[in-house]
C-alpha cells in the first residue's frame, strides 16, 4: 500500500470515527448549549474527514471517492487510532477522550502547516481554526469538571486513568509515518509527544487531576487495522444505508 495513501487514511479515519461517536450523543448532552457544541464539533470533524478522504482517493487512483472510502471498507481496512473508538461512556469519558485527541490533533495540524505536501498543508490550514477551538473548549471543560465537585473530579480522574493507555499510539511511528517523515510530509514524533505532554500536564495541574505515568504501557494497533470489537458495531450502524442500498444518494 502506498505510504501517502495510508497516511491520509489515518487522518481521515480518526476524524470520521470520532465524528460518528459524537454524533451519537446528539440530544444527550448535559445542557442544551453543550449538546449543540458537541454536534458542531462532530460536523467540523466530518468536514475534515471529507478533505482527507477525498485526497486519499485521488492518491490511490482506483476510483474510490470519499463516500466509498467511508462506507465500503471493512473494519480491518480502517486506520484510526484506538482512542477514538473507545465508548462514549459517561460525560467524563467523552470529554477526556476529546481532550486527549484535541491536544494531539492541534499540535499535529500546526506542524502539518509546514508539510512538504502542499495539499496536506492546505488541509491543515483549513482545519487549524476549528481544531484550535476544539482544544480550547475541551481543555476548559476538563478544568471545570476536574476542579468541580468531588463527584465530577472522581469521574474525571477515573476517565483519565482508563483512557491514558490509548494516547501513546499517536507517537509510535511505523514504516508509513517514517516514510512520510523522511519526505518532509509528517512531523517528528518526539516533538509532538513533548508538546502533548506539556499541554496535558498544564491543563491537569489547573484541573487538579493526577497525570498518569508517560512511560506507562500503551495500547497500539489501530493504525495497522487491529481494532476492538466495538468498531465493527459502530461501522455497521454508520454504513448500513450504503450497504443496504448500494449507490444510494440524497
Amino acid at each position: 500500500m502506498d505510504a501517502r495513501f495510508d497516511y491520509l487514511l489515518r487522518q481521515g479515519d480518526n476524524a470520521l470515527i470520532l465524528s460518528q461517536q459524537l454524533s451519537q450523543l446528539c440530544g444527550k448532552g448535559p445542557a442544551l448549549e453543550e449538546d449543540m457544541a458537541l454536534t458542531n464539533v462532530a460536523l467540523d470533524l466530518l468536514g475534515q474527514t471529507r478533505m482527507w478522504l477525498t485526497y486519499a482517493g485521488e492518491v490511490e487512483g482506483a476510483g474510490r471517492d470519499e463516500d466509498r472510502l467511508a462506507y465500503l471498507r471493512d473494519v480491518r481496512a480502517f486506520r484510526n487510532c484506538l482512542l477514538v473508538e473507545q465508548p462514549n461512556g459517561d460525560y467524563a469519558q467523552v470529554m477526556v477522550r476529546q481532550f486527549f485527541f484535541d491536544t494531539w490533533h492541534y499540535f499535529l495540524m500546526r506542524a502539518l502547516l509546514a508539510s512538504s505536501d502542499r495539499r496536506i498543508a492546505e488541509i491543515a490550514e483549513k482545519s487549524i481554526k476549528e481544531v484550535t477551538y476544539h482544544l480550547r473548549r475541551s481543555g476548559d471543560l476538563v478544568v471545570r469538571l476536574g476542579d468541580g465537585t468531588e463527584a465530577s473530579h472522581a469521574r474525571m480522574q477515573a476517565a483519565v486513568d482508563a483512557l491514558w493507555t490509548y494516547t501513546g499510539e499517536f507517537f509510535v511511528y511505523d514504516e508509513v509515518e517514517r516514510a512520510m517523515l523522511a519526505q518532509g510530509v509528517a512531523p517528528a514524533p518526539d516533538a509532538l509527544r513533548a508538546a502533548f505532554l506539556q499541554h496535558v500536564g498544564e491543563v491537569f495541574e489547573e484541573a487538579t487531576l493526577r497525570m498518569p505515568d508517560p512511560e506507562a504501557y500503551m495500547q497500539r494497533g489501530g493504525k495497522q487495522g487491529r481494532h476492538g470489537e466495538r468498531l465493527g458495531y459502530l461501522l455497521a450502524e454508520m454504513q448500513f444505508l450504503q450497504r443496504a442500498y448500494p449507490g444510494a444518494e440524497w
